[in-house]
C-alpha cells in the first residue's frame, strides 16, 4: 500500500503557527507520521507536491500531481497545540474521475469506496483510497467534464478535542457541524484570515471515510 511520506506546501511557517500547528526549526510540521514542509510563498500557493512510499512512481507527474519516491521511515508526531493528530484525508480535484482512479492504481493505490453525492449542489463522485493512517479522496464530475489534470485541493485533520480547538482558534474557525461521518463533527478553518492558502477542515475523533477508527489512540 503506498504511504505518503512528504506533502510540500507554499505557505510561511508563521501562519500555520497561528494556526495552532507546531512547525520545527527547518519548517517541517509533522502531523502523524506524514511530513508537511513548508516552503514559503515564492513557490506559489497551495499543496504543490507529495512524495509516496511503496508507490509506483514512473513519472514525477501523476495525472497532474507532482510525485516523488521516498523510501523514508514515517516521522515521529509533534504535539500540536490545535489539537490535531493525524490527517484524515487529502483531497484531490479532477476533471475526469475514471481516468484519475485509473492512474493512482498504475501507481499501486487501491479504490475502496466510491460516493455520489449532490449535497454541495451538482452530483459529483468521490473515490477513497487508503494511504496508510490517511486517506486520499478524490472528487470530481459524475461525467468527464474535460481532460485537464487532477490538483491538489484541501486537507483534513482529526483532533483530539474539536471544542478545544475552536475555543483556541476562535473567529478564525467555522461552527461545528455533524460531518458526512456518522458520529463525527467538523468545521472549517477560516485560511485566507490566517495567511494560509490551503483550504483546511478539522473533524472529531470516530470513524474515517472507510469505517476505520481515527482519534487519541492512534
Amino acid at each position: 500500500m503506498p504511504t505518503i511520506d512528504t506533502i510540500e506546501v507554499a505557505d510561511p511557517p508563521e501562519a500555520w503557527r497561528a494556526a495552532g500547528f507546531d512547525v520545527d526549526d527547518d519548517a517541517t510540521c509533522r502531523v502523524g507520521g506524514v511530513r508537511i514542509r513548508l516552503v514559503g510563498r515564492e513557490r506559489g500557493r497551495r499543496i504543490l507536491s507529495w512524495a509516496l512510499r511503496d508507490a509506483t512512481v514512473t513519472s514525477p507527474d501523476l495525472d497532474g500531481l507532482p510525485t516523488a519516491a521516498s523510501t523514508a521511515r514515517p516521522c515521529e508526531p509533534a504535539r500540536h497545540p490545535n489539537g490535531v493528530l493525524q490527517i484524515d484525508h487529502v483531497v484531490l480535484v479532477t476533471p475526469d474521475p475514471a481516468r484519475t482512479t485509473a492512474m493512482l492504481c498504475a501507481a499501486g493505490f487501491e479504490p475502496r469506496r466510491t460516493r455520489h453525492t449532490d449535497q454541495y449542489g451538482p452530483p459529483f463522485l468521490q473515490v477513497f483510497f487508503r494511504a496508510g493512517e490517511v486517506i486520499v479522496e478524490v472528487i470530481g464530475p459524475e461525467e468527464p467534464s474535460g481532460d485537464g489534470p487532477a490538483a491538489f485541493f484541501g486537507l483534513a485533520y482529526t483532533v483530539a478535542d474539536l471544542d478545544a480547538t475552536a475555543a483556541l482558534l476562535r473567529d478564525a474557525l467555522g461552527t461545528p457541524k455533524a460531518a458526512v461521518q456518522p458520529g463525527r463533527r467538523i468545521a472549517t478553518l477560516r485560511h485566507k484570515a490566517l495567511g494560509l492558502s490551503v483550504p483546511t477542515a478539522f473533524l472529531s475523533p470516530g470513524p474515517d471515510a472507510l469505517g476505520r477508527e481515527q482519534g487519541p489512540a492512534r
